[in-house]
């Protein structure tokens, strides 16, 4: 075989990897749980990798347009916990103002993100990496470091609760996945945030409004980071800013490489993204149903990373 035939095989696999890597891995790991897992194939069991799985896919979704813009957001995580800090301090006057208090704080953390990316010039990696440290702390300040337990029942129902059946974590998942979908396949505002991901420079030539969008991607990735906050807050039924969120940014980041979306931009997957988050999550807990340390989730996460980078580069590269 000539050099020439072995790079198009090596693009043909990257390609392939790519698109559809993410579903076979999800349908292998069901097939191994199946097989080998006590008790997988009940409803109990689906409906709690659901509730698990939600807060990490609301992230995700925020994410995914910001990778798509050749960005990355470290700071969802102590977005999260600023989340868990400040519901308990307003849930007195209801739950609605206290979920306003978090999401307002959590767009304004994402407005300040792009902000400093657009306007200001400063690498995403590093504008983000600021709000990481100082959010956390915080939410840290704000709660005197202490885990606050909630018993506010209409909160509670948030995390707990169901629709017809339905947890009303997963189902305002779903409708967020259908809503970020639509944004990016429908609307000027989509194609924008793919055109800058694929090339801002000429973008900007173009005349593309580059700093608004850049500005609007961060913001709803801070919302939608906070609206996560919230639903894990009211699942865990506490408070905690210590460990709402941690390491989050790794999970969400595996999840929209995994999903298709690559981190040098110009494309978002969606449908991708929430079946990289599905993968995670079984990956996860087929590690701890098998009795395998969460550590030993994390390393594969990492792992399943440093794979899908190498796919996208050698597509791209092809």
């Amino acid at each position: 075989m000539t050099d020439t035939a072995k790079t198009v095989d090596r693009t043909r696999v990257a390609r392939w990897l790519q698109e559809y890597g993410v579903y076979v891995a999800v349908v292998a790991l069901v097939l191994f749980n199946i097989a080998f897992t006590a008790n997988f194939l009940t409803v109990g069991n689906f409906r709690t990798q659901l509730i698990q799985a939600a807060p990490v896919l609301v992230v995700a979704l925020g994410m995914a347009l910001v990778i798509g813009t050749e960005g990355v957001d470290l700071s969802v995580g102590a977005v999260m916990a600023l989340s868990a800090a400040l519901v308990p301090l307003y849930l007195g006057a209801g739950t609605l103002p206290a979920v306003a208090v978090a999401l307002a704080a959590g767009l304004a953390a994402g407005t300040l993100n792009g902000v400093l990316v657009a306007k200001v010039g400063i690498q995403p990696i590093v504008a983000t990496l600021a709000l990481l440290v100082g959010g956390r702390g915080l939410a840290l300040v704000l709660a005197d470091g202490q885990l606050i337990q909630l018993h506010d029942p209409d909160f509670l129902a948030l995390g707990n609760g169901d629709v017809l059946g339905i947890p009303v974590s997963v189902l305002i998942a779903a409708v967020l996945a259908v809503l970020v979908a639509a944004l990016v396949g429908k609307t000027a505002f989509g194609r924008r945030l793919v055109a800058i991901g694929g090339n801002r420079r000429a973008s900007v030539l173009a005349g593309l409004p580059v700093n608004r969008v850049l500005i609007g991607v961060y913001a709803i990735c801070g919302l939608l980071a906070a609206l996560a906050g919230v639903l894990s807050t009211a699942r865990l039924g506490a408070g905690d800013p210590a460990d709402a969120g941690l390491l989050m940014e790794l999970s969400a980041i595996t999840a929209v490489v995994v999903g298709g979306t690559p981190l040098t931009g110009g494309r978002v997957r969606i449908l991708g993204t929430v079946m990289g988050v599905l993968l995670m999550q079984l990956v996860r807990a087929t590690l701890i149903k098998h009795n395998l340390p969460d550590s030993t989730a994390q390393m594969i996460q990492a792992a399943i990373i440093v794979g899908a980078v190498y796919v996208a580069r050698e597509r791209s590269s092809r």
